[in-house]
């Protein structure tokens, strides 16, 4: 069990992922800031998934920004918000591109 989270451009190709630990309480800053938490599903994602406008990962990066990147080197000494910013920026650079992004929550 975890959570797998995964970012869909419109070909259905995969352009962004997160894994965390089902006992890993960091996945629920990445729902959080995706406004995701009904996907939540304790110990993994609920196996669905939904579609996010540009504006809505731009938000997400955004509340990143202000909650999470103090500075770089915070960055490397913690792999779960690295990979959660990664996961954010791929996502975005799709939702420009498309102005959506397919994310599934498993």
């Amino acid at each position: 069990m975890g959570h797998d989270i995964s970012g869909f451009n419109k070909a259905g190709k995969e352009i962004a992922y997160a894994r965390f630990s089902m006992g890993n309480y960091n996945a629920v800053i990445l729902y959080s800031l995706l406004g995701a938490t009904t996907y939540y599903a304790g110990v993994s994602g609920s196996g669905n998934s939904t579609t996010f406008s540009k504006q809505q990962i731009e938000k997400a990066l955004n509340s990143y920004k202000q909650l999470y990147y103090k500075t770089d080197s915070s960055l490397s000494e913690n792999w779960d918000l690295k990979q959660i910013l990664d996961f954010i920026l791929n996502c975005l650079a799709t939702a420009q591109k498309e102005e959506s992004v397919r994310v599934y929550f498993g």
